[in-house]
């Protein structure tokens, strides 16, 4: 499987889209990356006049070196982890979907989406379904895909876009088998933390249903795990500049359990379809680091659904019963 299309179109296709990953741990492809992404006003809605000096002569030069060397520690032979699990994500599903087309496209950087959808479109599909990775909504992450499915395929109807599915029952279960394997493997700790990623808190004020979808798949995936009371905390992380994002804030969280004498912790990221650089390196990593310097032990990372079989099941069936409504 790769992001090509085959000669012969298939009367199908589906494409999962990810949020994006520059093309090398390197200062310029970082810098790269970061200006398609932070330029996009879904992500910033600042004016251009105001955001792009700031952008361009502040952030990125300043940002991007640091952020390359981070890249650098989680990056694995065949690219950026983000990137090689969504394209074995992908193949996984097109696997349990033979009779369709599966592809991936990042919504910044590449295989790029527009460019992706655009060969789709050219090859004459009848039906094209596309799934945006990230199982809860948000106007930062969500709409911008379909921004772009719009501007390619107007309203001819041909595509189609899931918003997301933070309680479909095969995902939330393959999230709860996933924690389950690893407390078989590692034993329990003494907290289950849910860690998201953050959106400033005034989109939620404006109507963002994203911190509300986030509580709700905490609290199906607990529910599935019998869970009681107590034994699971939600927060968010990745936050960025000095406006308040949603709370309470992960690392802030590890401080003070660490302080409180907790010494485990289980730390699981079910807002990240496959794991990226906010999961390997900011949560196992930088956060793990936290934890112990505020007295902690141990922060035990639960590593994403990425291309088990079970995650690809679950995006294969919901891709189905989403073609089978597309008449």
């Amino acid at each position: 499987m790769s992001e090509s299309i085959s000669p012969r179109a298939a009367r199908d296709a589906v494409v999962l889209v990810n949020l994006g990953t520059p093309d090398a741990p390197t200062p310029k492809a970082v810098r790269r990356y970061l200006a398609e992404f932070l330029h996009d006003y879904r992500v910033v809605a600042l004016s251009r006049w105001l955001w792009c000096p700031i952008l361009h002569f502040v952030i990125l030069p300043f940002r991007s070196p640091r952020v390359a060397k981070l890249y650098a520690g989680v990056w694995m032979d065949d690219g950026s982890p983000l990137a090689v699990h969504t394209a074995r994500l992908a193949a996984a599903v097109q696997a349990d979907m033979p009779d369709a087309e599966v592809v991936y496209a990042m919504r910044y950087g590449n295989p790029s989406l527009r460019s992706v959808l655009t060969r789709l479109r050219d090859a004459g599909h009848a039906r094209v379904q596309v799934l945006p990775l990230y199982p809860q909504y948000s106007t930062t992450t969500t709409a911008s895909v379909r921004d772009i499915v719009d501007e390619v395929f107007g309203a001819d109807g041909v595509a189609r876009m899931r918003d997301d599915y933070h309680l479909d029952t095969d995902w939330v279960e393959a999230v709860a088998a996933s924690i389950r394997a690893h407390w078989e493997t590692h034993g329990r700790g003494e907290r289950l933390l849910f860690s998201f990623h953050g959106i400033p808190q005034r989109l939620a004020d404006a109507g963002d249903p994203y911190p509300v979808q986030c509580r709700a798949s905490v609290d199906a995936i607990v529910q599935a795990l019998g869970l009681a009371p107590g034994e699971a905390m939600l927060t968010f992380q990745s936050r960025f500049g000095r406006e308040p994002w949603l709370q309470p804030y992960t690392d802030e969280t590890l401080k003070a359990l660490g302080g409180d004498g907790i010494r485990v912790i289980d730390v699981v990221c079910p807002g990240f379809a496959v794991d990226c650089l906010e999961t390997l390196e900011e949560i196992a990593l930088q956060n793990a680091e936290i934890f112990h310097a505020h007295g902690g032990k141990d922060l035990r990372y639960i590593p994403c659904l990425n291309d088990a079989p079970a995650h690809a099941r679950a995006l294969a069936a919901l891709t189905r019963r989403d073609l089978d409504a597309h008449v």
